[in-house]
């Protein structure tokens, strides 16, 4: 496939996460895909998806990836992201705090026929926590 082809994929990747129509994972993502940096206990595939994303939109309902740099390749698309939200849902355990979060990650995405077939990726995490109120703000 084309590197525009690979770049509409991850961009309707990224507008299913921002609108939360969660099921357009089925046709982006194979069903082999690997995710090289899962979320504790992300199954493979599009289902893992699926089940970290919506426990995103539960925990901020209000959750946006923007992508503020996107390079690509025959086979593959990186890209720089801000998440923003607002905690208004259970996170990781963590009671709804009402306190908006904007955090910074990158991603590798590999794509094979049209779906992502691997992921790598780095989220700020701990800046999710710190901002919440549940990690030390300062070290």
């Amino acid at each position: 496939m084309s590197k525009e082809t690979n770049i509409a994929a991850q961009k309707r990747f990224g507008e299913a996460v921002n609108t939360g129509n969660l099921e357009e994972f089925y046709e982006l993502v194979a069903e082999s895909s690997v995710d090289h940096d899962p979320a504790p206990s992300q199954e493979p595939g599009p289902n893992g998806y699926i089940v970290f994303f919506t426990m995103m939109r539960t925990a901020f309902p209000d959750f946006k990836l923007t992508v503020e740099q996107l390079v690509a390749d025959e086979d593959n698309v990186a890209f720089a992201y801000t998440a923003t939200g607002t905690h208004k849902g259970d996170f990781m355990g963590v009671a709804p705090t009402g306190k908006a979060i904007k955090i910074r990650g990158m991603q590798i995405s590999k794509f094979a026929d049209g779906k992502m077939v691997e992921r790598w990726g780095s989220s700020d995490e701990l800046g999710i926590l710190k901002q919440i109120g549940v990690a030390p703000s300062k070290a």
